[in-house]
């Protein structure tokens, strides 16, 4: 049999597979980086130090693990998304990578675009609203304010397609990442809007469109030299992680929603058509003809991790602590939004926030509260999906937070059964898959029997009461303490010399 290869770039980590074309997982490594935060709001990786020696660190280490007389038939690579890399004529990084929604530098950019182009129009044409996930003014803020690099600026890319280019020196974007990309891709229409690009980015190329499993290119002798791949081997386009890590999870059908526990919480649920809305983003899906309505929370396992810094417990300690405190944490309810959050509010200045403390809590309570509160804004999330149209009928937990308490709570809190598939490596496995399909080596429907679910994790009924009666509190704190949160929000950047 021969192998796919497929290599995800994370916010804090990145991960690789090697996988035979029966869907066999053959070996996995795991690499972690820094995420360069150099002020508040501000979150950037070093394209070169990060994606590309990740890429080549963990294709060493998976090709260095292949049997004997296997070889690597095809490359699928995904990553962070969007995220704005200027590059200049050469292809070379001007600047650290932009991340996604989590840096909110470009605040009035937003709002120039907002008043330029039109709230309603921008929505009708692009099916998301200009918030900090946008493409369109992080491009703008460079502009503005680093002259000097923008002059310099001849293309952009995502972290998959400066793999891609790496690999094959193809400049090249998957339809999914571009419509991710707003206000610069008709949704409907599935291309570039020409003049507001124009008017965003004079004088920049737009990348080639194409799907995630099409073949974009094939490696070069240069890539080969720096990755230990045979040169020639082909390379798809690959995509943003989530909608890597749906496809790997056989969330695929309408109706199906995936919920992806990680650093973030991001979940995708397939639709039939686009569903344009204020509170959630509307885009292109994996495959063509497909559709999502997405959302996703700027922290969820970055507050777990923070927990794990501050108390410097392990996490099996505090899952032990957490799950003996009960339902509820004895009384604590707490606000993740500790990055800001994106979908359902669009809120960047919001903070997160602990309600109820006493002095007989502990670390375990709060780490409890903390899940809890991810649990709630999932239920938030699945109630906007609601209301914008989208219709869920089965849910998918994937990732690496995707752990027996966690996904538990989840179930509880929105009273919902999630199906744990058989793989939860992430979305390097999906990219594996994108790239069988994309070499004829898989169909799209195949993932059910590459990827097979194996638990189904039900709510029990038994908590009910006190997880509905939290929620409305959790609901209500958000509103009662906007204004606080937007007064320190400014006061912490202000403080930060920003």
């Amino acid at each position: 049999m021969t192998l796919l290869l497929g290599i995800d770039i994370g916010t804090s980590g990145s991960k690789g597979v090697l996988v035979r074309d029966d869907g066999a997982l053959v070996a996995q490594a795991a690499r972690e980086h820094p995420t360069a935060t150099p002020a508040p709001g501000r979150f950037e990786h070093d394209a070169q130090a990060v994606w590309w020696a990740d890429f080549a660190a963990l294709t060493a280490e998976l090709l260095a693990a292949a049997p004997a007389g296997e070889r690597v038939a095809a490359v699928g690579v995904s990553g962070i998304g969007p995220c704005l890399l200027p590059v200049g004529a050469d292809g070379a990084p001007l600047r650290p990578a932009i991340l996604y929604g989590v840096d909110t530098r470009a605040g009035r950019q937003i709002a120039d675009q907002r008043d330029r182009y039109g709230e309603r129009e921008v929505l009708r044409r692009c099916g998301s609203p200009l918030t900090s996930q946008a493409i369109g003014p992080k491009l703008a803020w460079v502009r503005e304010a680093e002259p000097a690099v923008w002059a310099r600026t001849r293309r952009w890319h995502m972290a998959s397609s400066y793999l891609v280019h790496r690999l094959t020196g193809a400049y090249v974007l998957d339809h999914h990442s571009a419509s991710q990309s707003t206000p610069l891709y008709d949704l409907r229409g599935g291309g570039w809007i020409e003049e507001w690009c124009e008017e965003i980015a004079p004088g920049v190329e737009f990348p080639r469109l194409a799907w995630p499993a099409d073949v974009v290119g094939e490696v070069t002798r240069e890539a080969a030299a720096a990755t230990g791949l045979p040169a020639g081997t082909p390379v798809v386009a690959g995509t943003v992680d989530a909608w890597a890590e749906a496809t790997a999870a056989g969330v695929t059908a309408p109706g199906d929603l995936m919920l992806m526990y990680g650093t973030t919480m991001f979940l995708v649920d397939v639709v039939t058509s686009p569903v344009p809305g204020p509170h959630l983003w509307s885009t292109r899906g994996t495959f063509p003809g497909t559709f999502c309505l997405a959302g996703g929370m700027a922290t969820s396992g970055a507050v777990t991790g923070w927990l794990r810094e501050l108390t410097g417990a392990d996490f099996g300690t505090l899952v032990t602590e957490a799950a003996a405190t009960g339902p509820g944490a004895e009384g604590l309810v707490m606000l993740p939004y500790f990055a800001g959050e994106r979908t359902p509010l669009f809120d960047p200045d919001a903070r997160g926030l602990v309600l109820g403390l006493t002095l007989r809590h502990g670390r375990g309570h709060l780490y409890r509260a903390a899940l809890e509160g991810t649990a709630f804004g999932v239920r938030h999330h699945l109630e906007a999906m609601a209301a914008a149209g989208g219709d869920v009928r089965r849910q998918v937990a994937v990732g690496g937070g995707a752990r027996e308490l966690w996904t538990q709570i989840v179930s509880d809190v929105t009273g919902q059964p999630q199906d744990v598939p058989r793989h939860t490596v992430g979305a390097a496995y999906g990219d594996a898959f994108l790239a069988a399909v994309g070499t004829g080596r898989a169909a799209p429907g195949d993932i059910a029997a590459w990827n097979p679910v194996e638990q189904t994790v039900r709510p029990d009924p038994a908590t009910a009461e006190v997880y509905d009666e939290l929620y409305g509190i959790y609901r209500g704190l958000y509103p009662a303490t906007r204004e606080a949160a937007h007064a320190l929000a400014a006061r912490q950047l202000n403080d930060a010399g920003g």
